[in-house]
């Protein structure tokens, strides 16, 4: 049954399922896992799903879930506060060198990136080894609260947070240089809450699963097990989570910081970036009213776009990235995609394709072509310029952004 920009999917005895996935893949095993979350009792109205939709870890990524006294830790995830950071710069295109190559460099040289395989405890590429004074200062901002959490939690205190601060991680996290279609210069990156998140998040989906265990609640799925409003733990995973997310948002301004430093000693030219900067959260919850009811917002990868609101929904390493504004759709619970959405796996990505293929697919861009990074290759997410098609009530593109440099952890 349609209904609007969306496809509706109605079964008894569960909320709704709103999905924005006209002419773009909507796979089975995902529909089958919002299914599982719609038959839950706590969702309140309806469950929203973006066009970037595909299975995730409990629950679907690309989904925005509103619950009502409760929150469902792994429906947020181990990556916190991930999110993105794009500022816009005076520089233009012609004011660039012929060869980038130093400008990437540059950029990794000031962002800790990716991670050291090995041996636990061996030095980690992906985190300082000596604290830089503006991290360590903007640590001090973060630091009683979270001495705070780890007084209640002291599992949660042996992770790498201030030596995470910063830096950008693994996977599908990077940080660009990019035009647009006035051939001005941006930096945009993609990073979350690193280590501490993830030791927040983990820690929190186990002590859910042995509330659901300790009370004898039958869930459709483990990984979805919630915590009560009043219950032991919930405003501690509250508290925590918030704070992951200020974590998150200042991890990704110190990168930013550091980059736009990078791009100062590379070029010689007089530049700067006051103009528009926005900062965004796609994996996180919210407190909100919708339909008559307060309740908490999980957006698992996506963005809020309410009216007026600007946000990022970026391609592939290969693909374009936009800068939009929010049209405040209350069926989507004012928000969008936060990104273009895999349809492939990395284990099958790096079956399928080589490094011929990323070659390829990346042509004009200065970035690693390396057998690494195949599973990043733009051929497995979805058709970006169709997710766009398929949203395109609940966003105006306000720039159209191309990579030219792709940094990639």
């Amino acid at each position: 049954m349609c209904n609007k920009h969306y496809n509706l999917i109605e079964n008894e005895g569960k909320v709704p399922i709103k999905a924005w996935t006209k002419g773009v893949p909507f796979e089975q095993q995902a529909q089958d896992q919002l299914n599982n979350i719609a038959s839950m009792s706590l969702v309140h109205s309806h469950i929203a799903v973006m066009p970037d939709v595909h299975l995730g870890k409990g629950a679907t990524i690309g989904s925005v879930i509103p619950s009502v006294d409760a929150v469902i830790p792994a429906a947020v995830g181990v990556d916190i506060g991930c999110g993105m950071v794009a500022t816009k710069t005076t520089l233009t295109a012609s004011q660039l060198p012929d060869n980038l190559a130093g400008i990437r460099h540059a950029f990794e040289a000031a962002v800790p990136h990716g991670r050291t395989g090995g041996k636990r405890g061996a030095r980690d590429r992906g985190a300082w080894h000596n604290i830089p004074e503006v991290v360590a200062g903007e640590w001090k901002k973060l630091e009683a609260r979270f001495e705070r959490i780890c007084q209640k939690h002291p599992a949660i205190s042996k992770s790498n947070h201030v030596k995470h601060l910063g830096t950008m991680g693994t996977g599908n996290h990077f940080l660009e240089l990019c035009l647009d279609e006035n051939d001005a210069v941006w930096i945009m990156l993609h990073s979350g809450s690193r280590g501490v998140g993830n030791r927040i998040g983990t820690y929190f989906i186990e002590l859910a699963k042995k509330e659901m265990q300790r009370h004898q609640i039958n869930l459709p799925d483990v990984d979805l097990a919630y915590l009560e409003e009043g219950s032991e733990y919930f405003d501690d995973y509250v508290e925590a989570v918030e704070w992951a997310q200020d974590f998150a948002a200042k991890n990704r301004e110190i990168m930013m910081f550091n980059a736009i430093a990078a791009l100062r000693k590379q070029i010689p030219i007089e530049f700067s970036t006051a103009e528009l900067a926005v900062n965004c959260h796609h994996n996180y919850i919210s407190r909100e009213r919708h339909f008559g009811k307060d309740c908490f917002v999980t957006r698992k990868g996506a963005v809020r776009a309410e009216k007026g609101e600007m946000g990022i929904i970026p391609g592939s390493m290969g693909a374009r990235s936009f800068i939009v504004r929010g049209l405040g759709n209350p069926d989507s619970f004012n928000s969008c995609s936060h990104g273009a959405g895999r349809v492939m796996s990395r284990t099958k990505a790096k079956k399928v394709y080589t490094i011929d293929d990323q070659i390829a697919a990346t042509e004009g861009v200065e970035c690693r072509k390396d057998a690494a990074v195949i599973d990043e290759i733009p051929h497995a997410y979805k058709d970006i310029d169709q997710v766009m098609a398929a949203q395109k009530d609940l966003v105006e593109v306000v720039y159209t952004l191309k990579q030219i440099v792709c940094v990639k952890g």
